[in-house]
């Protein structure tokens, strides 16, 4: 039965709930310890705070109310600074775990994060900008990493301030408290209001400080090219449009927010002020005491400042909520190219036989034209295989095919005799050495790109390989040797020697498949001649699959197929056809007319 990949995944409305923190979550209860202990000295800080207006109702009722017996005052105050130690203590406590929470649950998400994308297929890299993720991995966590560090424990105690207060505003005077109350409707209906406009807002700043970050690391990535074309004027006008439509996006949050806070403290403020006018009524007809309007002011104060806390607050919460559903969307995506519940064995012995039969492909990304059409090769164990044509005739798409960083539409592709959609990724590519078109090198030291073709490789191997790759040489010559970072992209290297690590990496790994895609297009002549050399004794009793308009890569080759449209138009030996006349003729009169004639 013909296996079809899967199709892309209709875009997903953004939500604007709060329930998009459940993810956050989910996290956190991972130390339900350091939860527990920040929990516990929140409500001892908040507690803390709440006792401080009942200590200072006593001072002023049994102090200053009766000026005989002044020294009953002592033990209040003495109360007082055990409250305020008290208070001090909890919120140390309160500080370091709220903190070491949000730092290790985002260190987790991230974590998380990197470890699902590294299961996702090619296609999902494609069709998404890697700048753009790498901003979700870095400036949505630290959104996140602000609220459940700092936001959420501000939240909380201002959240057990305000109902503790009311709570002791009750118990102060019924009626006052009452009339305060009618007051908080007023507060809490701009929060709803326009909360929801201020999630639409916060989900947008996000977006638009993704787009500045894709676009700087992609012009500070082709900082070269930029500035041999002259377009340093051109990008820094797009750089300039990108942040100046974030801006215009913040704006609209902050103001929002802005108007939001204002209303908020001018009703509820207000309102206090109507109180207290009230109140002072109230002690002057002796229905409430001097300590007792003090303790109601001061508690007034408190749960007048934790709703403000709250409403400032409320927009990072709802800034985090954005953040954790573009990080849950992250998480949730998964790899079309995966291991089945029943993965097919290799042999234990590898055999190292590829067969392409009858495959129809085409990119995601490009689903109108065929990358491959009808096309069959077998690749018999230790035989080498020149694969040639002109641009865009499905030559790299066999390599993308061979290690199945796709499935075919129709057809199958199979190695040692397993079918590669039955068999686990991982165990194919294990038994696969490649060195692709456009060299890799990571921003690491030498040894550790070295390092890459065989974890556990000594010094000693990764010097054989190097100097098998014509490596050694330039490697020595290094300030730090092996030791050496290399620049971000090898930025301290030539091309050439660029391409030598990649090589020296694929005979680190010595696989029984080798793959190689214009594996000497980087080098000079003499260093081309010895790398030849080297990659002739790594082919040999290897199955060897080579993309190559070297004419010294395709005469090495036991087979010579030319490619075309996605099919095999001629194949054979280099002499055969060359006296064919055909496309291959033809493409050798182009490109190797020197060597040729």
């Amino acid at each position: 039965m013909v296996k079809s990949a899967a199709a892309p995944k209709p875009a997903v409305p953004p939500s604007r709930r709060l329930s998009n923190l459940k993810m956050v979550w989910r996290f956190t209860l991972r130390y339900p310890g350091h939860l527990a202990a920040a929990a516990l000295s929140l409500l001892v800080a908040a507690s803390s705070t709440l006792f401080i207006p009942r200590t200072f109702q006593k001072v002023i009722d049994h102090g200053f109310g009766h000026a005989a017996n002044t020294g009953d005052i002592a033990p209040y105050f003495q109360g007082l600074l055990a409250v305020v130690l008290a208070l001090a203590l909890a919120t140390a406590f309160r500080f370091y775990f709220v903190s070491w929470l949000g730092e290790r649950t985002v260190a987790d998400i991230r974590i998380a994060v990197q470890a699902n994308l590294l299961r996702l297929a090619p296609r999902y890299f494609e069709e998404n900008r890697p700048s753009e993720i790498a901003s979700r991995l870095t400036a949505d966590t630290a959104i996140i990493e602000q609220v459940v560090g700092s936001t959420v424990s501000i939240a909380l105690r201002n959240i057990v301030i305000g109902i503790g207060g009311t709570i002791y505003l009750f118990a102060l005077s019924p009626k006052l408290t009452l009339s305060l109350l009618v007051c908080i409707p007023l507060v809490v209906l701009p929060i709803v209001l326009l909360g929801k406009k201020v999630r639409g807002y916060s989900r947008d700043s996000q977006d638009r400080l993704a787009d500045i970050g894709a676009i700087a690391v992609e012009t500070l990535g082709a900082m070269k090219v930029v500035q041999a074309f002259g377009q340093e004027r051109r990008e820094g006008e797009r750089f300039e449009a990108a942040v100046s439509n974030g801006f215009a996006t913040s704006r609209r949050r902050f103001l929002l927010r802005a108007i939001m806070t204002a209303t908020v403290i001018g009703l509820f403020f207000g309102g206090l002020t109507l109180l207290l006018w009230e109140a002072v009524a109230d002690v002057a007809s002796g229905r409430l005491s001097g300590g007792s309007l003090t303790a109601f002011v001061v508690t007034g104060m408190l749960v007048a400042g934790s709703f403000q806390a709250l409403t400032e607050v409320w927009g990072d919460i709802l800034r985090a909520s954005g953040a954790a559903q573009r990080l849950s969307e992250l998480l949730a995506e998964q790899p079309e190219i995966a291991p089945p519940p029943a993965p097919a064995v290799l042999p234990v012995i590898a055999i190292g036989a590829l067969r392409f039969e009858d495959v129809v492909f085409h990119y995601p990304t490009r689903p109108e034209v065929a990358a491959l059409n009808g096309f069959s090769l077998d690749i018999r164990p230790g035989e080498t295989v020149a694969v040639v044509g002109p641009s865009g005739a499905g030559k790299s798409t066999l390599f993308q095919l061979a290690e199945r960083f796709y499935d075919p539409q129709a057809g199958r592709v199979s190695l040692d005799g397993v079918d590669l959609r039955d068999a686990d990724p991982a165990a194919i590519r294990s038994r696969i050495a490649m060195v692709p078109q456009e060299t890799v090198i990571f921003g690491a030291s030498a040894r550790d790109n070295l390092r890459y073709g065989r974890w556990e490789a000594s010094d000693d191997e990764l010097w054989a390989a190097a100097e098998a790759a014509n490596a050694g040489d330039f490697l020595r010559a290094l300030p730090q040797g092996l030791d050496t970072f290399l620049g971000e992209g090898g930025a301290r290297l030539s091309g050439g020697q660029r391409q030598r690590i990649t090589i020296a990496r694929a005979l680190l790994r010595d696989a029984p498949i080798l793959l190689l895609d214009e594996a000497t297009s980087a080098l000079d002549a003499e260093s081309e001649q010895l790398v030849q050399q080297a990659l002739e004794r790594l082919m040999t009793n290897r199955t060897t699959l080579v993309i190559a308009h070297r004419l010294a890569t395709v005469r090495a080759a036991e087979r010579i197929v030319v490619m075309d449209g996605g099919r095999i138009v001629e194949q054979g030996r280099h002499a055969d056809l060359i006296a064919q006349g055909g496309l291959y003729a033809r493409l050798a009169s182009l490109q190797f007319h020197d060597v040729v004639g």
